[in-house]
């Protein structure tokens, strides 16, 4: 139980410049302008800092040295708690194409990881990127590991999943992938077009079949191409004309420059775009030598100019980027306000998952997941479910 004082609370649409907010069992209970109600219980003075909703970052494949897919839950709860620290107190650990041996194990660790509460974020379910991919936008993945949607190979892999898949992004236009969407959106499985070469009228059919999410948009995906001299619309078009598409942004400022970032939020309301970090194990650390996916049987990438890269250089094989970072990018190259970036980084994510009951904003009823932060985004304080799992000085 807590009552933080003295705080710029960032609520979905506004700031409240000095409030309070008051805890309970992990709940937030109340808010508002100070002064304060009295109370008994431990209060956390924020000396003028914001008080924000914490993060939800629903594209992470690790951070802090760790990968999702390392084989370990050790490799789990490090990974999780190294990005935990940058603020994101809601995480979709994600995988990649890979071997079947790889991601299976995945879900054996997410399994026990899940169960470890103290001190971690939360963890509601995975993401699945892959393996079913266009080659030609495969981006980093390795082309061995792609494969075209089969029953015979998608239906174990949700029965290994026991529920815990929440998200799952694949190339609608492959054949086999409506039937599968229509077998996974039955299961509640959230739908994303990635590594696509989808044309429009494609896209309109696989909205028809639960995709509402364009999982990292630009990267990966299909642009405006001729067929026969006419003009035929990609991935990228459909994103913008398709109302119902929401759209997940890698806000590092890089994937997408700042121009583009801007185009981007010009042309689509901004409540239907969401941040994310799509952040591998790099993450947190020097630049130098890293690997995508496992350890053991990962890709070698090299990381420099704050983000990562395949060893020739010509592709971008994940980002560095943390949560804080992200709200740091959409003020400073999108112009948005802090509560307009903070929401793109915690409310909007957590929506786009079926989350935002629980989580995302800072309104009575919801989880006491909050963060400390100073005017640079610094994190100074995490409370998770209303416990302190992170202060700047641990």
């Amino acid at each position: 139980m807590h009552l933080f004082i003295n705080a710029a609370l960032v609520l979905e649409d506004s700031l409240i410049q000095n409030g309070y907010l008051l805890e309970e069992d992990g709940i937030i209970k109340a808010f508002g302008p100070m002064p304060a109600p009295s109370f008994d219980g431990k209060v956390v003075d924020c000396k003028g800092f914001y008080l924000s909703p914490g993060f939800v970052d629903i594209h992470t494949h690790g951070s802090g040295g760790y990968d999702y897919m390392d084989g370990s839950v050790e490799a789990f709860i490090q990974a999780a708690k190294a990005h935990m620290k940058f603020g994101a107190t809601t995480i979709l650990p994600t995988t990649l194409s890979s071997t079947d041996e790889h991601l299976f194990q995945s879900f054996k660790d997410f399994k026990e990881a899940k169960a470890v509460s103290k001190g971690m974020p939360h963890l509601p379910g995975l993401h699945l990127e892959g393996p079913y991919f266009c080659h030609k936008e495969k981006g980093a993945m390795e082309e061995r590991h792609l494969r075209v949607p089969d029953p015979r190979h998608y239906m174990p892999i949700l029965e290994a999943g026991e529920g815990l898949i929440r998200r799952w992004s694949f190339a609608p236009e492959l054949p086999g992938a409506y039937e599968m969407a229509d077998v996974l959106k039955k299961e509640g499985i959230y739908l994303s077009a990635a590594h696509t070469c989808a044309n429009y009228e494609q896209m309109r059919k696989a909205v028809d079949h639960g995709v509402e999410l364009l999982t990292h948009f630009y990267s990966g995906m299909s642009t405006i191409i001729r067929i026969g001299g006419f003009r035929v619309l990609g991935v990228i078009e459909s994103g913008y004309l398709i109302d119902d598409l929401k759209l997940e942004i890698i806000a590092d400022g890089l994937h997408l420059p700042p121009e583009l970032l801007q185009l981007i939020y010009k042309c689509k309301d901004a409540d239907s775009i969401c941040a994310t970090t799509d952040s591998m194990r790099a993450a947190g650390l020097p630049e130098g030598p890293s690997i995508l996916g496992p350890l053991v049987g990962g890709t070698d990438v090299i990381v420099e100019d704050g983000i990562a890269k395949m060893p020739d250089k010509t592709v971008f094989a994940g980002s560095v980027c943390t949560t804080d970072r992200m709200v740091r990018t959409l003020m400073n190259h999108v112009g948005l306000s802090l509560p307009k970036a903070v929401k793109a980084s915690s409310l909007l994510p957590a929506r786009f998952v079926g989350l935002d009951s629980t989580r995302g904003s800072i309104a009575v009823g919801k989880q006491a997941d909050l963060i400390i932060f100073d005017e640079d985004i610094s994190i100074q304080r995490v409370f998770v479910s209303g416990e302190n799992t992170h202060t700047l000085t641990d």
